[in-house]
């Protein structure tokens, strides 16, 4: 089951579920920092059986972002996430890495290390090919640092051959042009000497116990040079007896979101390739513990792989960033509490420039462990709660009061729960946004809260409110932003909300779209989001000729921070919707929508029988405005994101129940 304890080289874990290495920005400096402590004994304590650090780099040549931890300074923290891990039966590794020619040399300020000189796709530095004195410092870095882990008390390492790792590097074609022993038909050796380096280094002491873990790329998606499954069951035949599990992922340096990328994939995509690695070990003979990595995010799913013969143990990394207590959920027989993972990326992938901490949409205190307060316990003095809006932030607020003792009632002025969000989800490619809506309705049924839809609060409810001694969190959300443009006959106009409640209205886009003028639809998207593309792929999807308007150089620039941006323009060109980039929106009307290049000012027209506006919301805040003595939260201050709805409602909630009655 997965929930059962397993055993690993003599090391017993808690339960077959591993949170796995991943980028946090928990660092201070380049240490395994307080901050690591708390989140990592988090997934512990809610039954995470292996824990994998963020991984540390082993040789000063490496400073892949800047928060990046350094094995020889993280020798504390790791001692300490070891002491906090190990009482709820975690086993704790250390993800132990060089990003080679994937790095940066902005930080370390020295040129990035390569097997061969080969450009790197995304940063386009051209790596110093290494000769042999530096293959060998890199060798005794990775065996130092396995040493510095087991001096610090570690259950063992795991060494990344994946996304971001010089090994991989060595291991393809893509990237080893060389003729020397470490390239031809022996790309495996470097891959060989720093397993030896690390299992020697992991022994120092004499103990043999210590694991050695190995996360590697069985698939590059680049059949042309890259890995291939056929060149990773070599490899992984060639080093099974060297290694204690070994953790499947796949992506190159061309394709860095197939490692872990957002929603449009299906989750557990790495099944069948897991599968077909597990089985060829078999076939050899070697029982080797596999584990199954790939936006797993639903248990049953797991238990599965499991039961199928997929894995031995299963990653689930971004679900346990969403719910910290999913395995113990599950092992409660309560797996329909768990938060869902939405796979979005908003706020899970880090790794870049702005230094953002790790979290979740729907569970903020994730990577805020040592800020931000537990929404557990029980507040002193219960109190009647009116909460006003039946979006995420005022969902999350009457989940948060209600858990913790207060009665509360919900009122939300449409039929619906879920405000902003549930429009959201229905935007091409963003269904999975709607299980949060569900998750929390369940949450509030189980808790008793008092849910009213359809019903509209006024002044008048609110002076009630007052009078009898209820405590009101206003979370009326957003409302449509003025327009930039002028609008004349000829062309219909639809905000985007307007357009997707008519989606979720008649329950198709088709149908939505039956309703409005035959020909083009027009996409304004000046925001650069997810909004406007997955509008774009909707409405083309549904055979409507589509374009989409966009300021930007590319379309959806801001999907950059969730690994969507190559993908969703692949899509938007195979969908056959026209981009109309660097371009301003200067006017609709007359079957024609009016565009202005960014740079020259030049004019011109495109068709356009419907207009989509994905333009700014402002907050819906006339409530607040007349009585602005309540608080308020999510939307109603300022139009952000889910995380931000719930980060606030969930702060309101706990002030209100801190607050004592007057």
């Amino acid at each position: 089951m997965l929930t059962d304890s397993f055993e690993v080289r003599g090391r017993t874990a808690s339960s077959r579920v591993l949170f796995g290495p991943h980028e946090t920005n928990l660092a201070r400096r380049r240490e395994i920092s307080d901050r690591h402590v708390a989140y990592y004994a988090r997934r512990a304590a809610g039954g995470a059986g292996v824990i994998v650090t963020e991984v540390a780099s082993v040789h000063g040549s490496d400073w892949p972002y800047e928060r990046a931890p350094l094995a020889v300074d993280a020798v504390p923290g790791w001692a300490e996430v070891a002491r906090a891990c190990r009482p709820h039966g975690a086993l704790v590794l250390a993800g132990l890495g060089h990003a080679g020619a994937q790095g940066s040399s902005a930080f370390g300020q020295q040129a990035l290390w390569g097997p061969s000189r080969v450009a790197d796709v995304a940063s386009r530095e051209v790596p110093m090919e290494l000769e042999q004195p530096e293959i060998d410092e890199l060798v005794a870095g990775f065996g130092e640092a396995a040493r510095l882990a087991a001096r610090a008390g570690l259950d063992g390492v795991e060494i990344n051959a994946g996304q971001h790792s010089i090994l991989r590097q060595f291991l393809s074609g893509l990237t080893n042009q060389r003729g020397d022993g470490y390239g031809g038909q022996d790309k495996d050796r470097l891959l060989r000497e720093v397993l030896a380096a690390v299992r020697e280094g992991l022994d120092h002491d004499s103990r043999d116990d210590r694991i050695l873990g190995l996360r590697m790329c069985a698939d590059e998606m680049a059949p042309w040079a890259g890995i291939t499954p056929e060149h990773a069951a070599a490899t992984t035949a060639a080093v099974a007896g060297s290694i204690d599990y070994l953790a499947v992922v796949r992506g190159s340096g061309m394709s860095v979101p197939s490692t872990r990328p957002d929603l449009h994939t299906e989750p557990g995509f790495n099944r069948e390739l897991c599968a077909g690695v597990r089985s060829g070990l078999r076939a050899a003979g070697s029982g080797l513990p596999v584990v199954l990595q790939g936006s797993v995010v639903d248990p049953a799913f797991a238990q599965a792989a499991l039961d199928d013969g997929v894995a031995d143990l299963v990653e689930m990394t971004r679900a346990q960033i969403a719910e910290p207590n999913l395995v113990a959920l599950v092992r409660a027989g309560t797996p329909e509490r768990i938060r869902p993972c939405t796979l979005s990326n908003q706020r899970s992938s880090v790794r870049d420039n702005r230094n953002p901490i790790v979290s979740d949409e729907a569970e903020p205190r994730s990577g805020h462990e040592t800020e931000d307060a537990a929404v557990e316990g029980t507040d002193a003095h219960p109190r009647e709660v009116l909460v006003v809006g039946g979006g995420p932030a005022g969902l999350e607020a009457a989940r948060v009061l209600a858990t913790r003792g207060h009665r509360v009632r919900l009122a939300e002025r449409t039929t619906a729960l879920g405000g902003s969000l549930r429009l959201a989800a229905a935007v091409g490619g963003r269904a999975r946004m709607g299980l949060l809506i569900r998750w929390w309705s369940d949450e509030l049924t189980r808790l008793d809260v008092k849910v009213e839809t359809g019903v509209e609060i006024d002044e008048a409810d609110l002076d009630a409110a007052a009078r009898d001694g209820v405590a009101v969190l206003l979370a009326t959300g957003s409302r449509a932003g003025p327009r930039a443009f002028p609008v004349s006959d000829g062309v219909e106009v639809r905000t985007v909300a307007e357009f997707e409640r008519a989606v979720v209205e008649t329950g198709s886009t088709e149908a939505a779209l039956a309703g409005l003028p035959a020909g083009a639809v027009v996409v304004h998207d000046p925001i650069g989001d997810w909004t406007g593309v997955g509008v774009a792929e909707q409405v083309a999807a549904a055979g409507r000729p589509t374009a989409i308007i966009s300021q930007d150089q590319v379309a959806g620039t801001q999907l950059a921070l969730t690994g969507d941006l190559a993908a969703a323009n692949t899509r938007l060109q195979q969908a056959g919707v026209s981009r109309e980039l660097r371009s301003l929106l200067r006017a609709v009307g007359g079957g024609t929508a009016t565009l202005e290049d960014t740079y020259t000012g030049e004019r011109r027209e495109i068709d356009c029988a419907v207009l989509i506006d994905c333009g700014h919301r402002l907050p819906e805040d006339s409530l607040w405005a007349a009585r602005p003595q309540h608080p308020r939260a999510g939307d109603c201050v300022a139009p952000r994101t889910v995380h931000e709805a719930v980060l606030e409602g969930r702060r309101a909630a706990l002030a209100i129940g801190a607050a004592h009655r007057a």
